[in-house]
């Protein structure tokens, strides 16, 4: 059975993590929001239902056959063995989930840097406050993750072209959508600093250019960054200084 995975239609947003591994190990997957005949309903109708004794409090989620299994760390917990994405030993397994908790914390502050104070406004309700929040998030933030993420996989016994190990794991492709994210959302300011982290900016570009992601990413499966997103661009909090 293909697995299912739920997320929102029209953006990448934190459904994109889960669909890298996907596409990586052209594993047989449904985007079901995606699909015509189901739709955002089908999604909907699991976190409304009140008889499903596992709901899922908020996409993302994967159904593989009867089992849900929600958050994008969790999800990637259970697939990566089975798609061949996950270190063989059990305690970097453990580590690797670390680490993808870790991406998790960071992703959810670059939402928050243009939407610091109530997710139900729009951003134009509260400018002020991103502005002040993306300053805080380029200036202390980025390089406090991207500093951690670079001395990891740097210090990586099995070598520096991985994070965990000595070959590819989904946390190699989290932290590919995280650069393609941040240089998306703030140009200038990856521009300036990015050069501090070289391991992972070959990293981005060695899973840019595997076969199935290279393919996927020329492909109207991915779809582009935009401002719906949680990577959102807005000149006016993007700095260099």
């Amino acid at each position: 059975m293909a697995y299912e995975l739920y997320y929102w239609d029209g953006i990448q947003g934190r459904g994109e993590f889960v669909r890298l591994a996907l596409e990586e190990a052209g594993a047989d997957y449904i985007d079901v929001a995606r699909d015509q005949r189901r739709g955002t309903g089908a999604m909907v109708e699991i976190m409304e239902s009140d008889s499903e004794p596992h709901i899922p409090f908020a996409p993302p989620f994967l159904k593989d056959g009867d089992l849900i299994i929600p958050h994008v760390a969790n999800i990637l917990f259970y697939l990566g063995p089975k798609l061949g994405l996950a270190p063989e030993d059990d305690g970097l397994r453990h580590v690797a989930n670390g680490l993808q908790l870790t991406i998790t914390d960071f992703v959810a502050e670059a939402h928050d840097a243009h939407h610091p104070i109530d997710l139900s406004l729009y951003y134009e309700d509260q400018k002020p406050e991103a502005k002040a929040r993306s300053a805080a998030f380029i200036r202390d933030r980025i390089p406090k993750f991207l500093g951690y993420f670079e001395r990891v996989l740097q210090q990586n016994p099995k070598g520096s072209n991985h994070m965990v190990g000595g070959a590819l794991t989904y946390v190699d492709l989290s932290l590919f959508q995280v650069i393609a994210g941040l240089r998306y959302a703030f140009p200038k300011a990856m521009t300036k600093g990015e050069a501090e982290y070289p391991g992972l900016l070959a990293l981005h570009d060695a899973v840019a250019q595997r076969p199935n992601i290279a393919r996927y990413l020329a492909s109207p499966r991915r779809l582009a960054f935009n401002e719906q997103g949680i990577f959102r661009y807005y000149p006016e909090l993007d700095s260099a200084e």
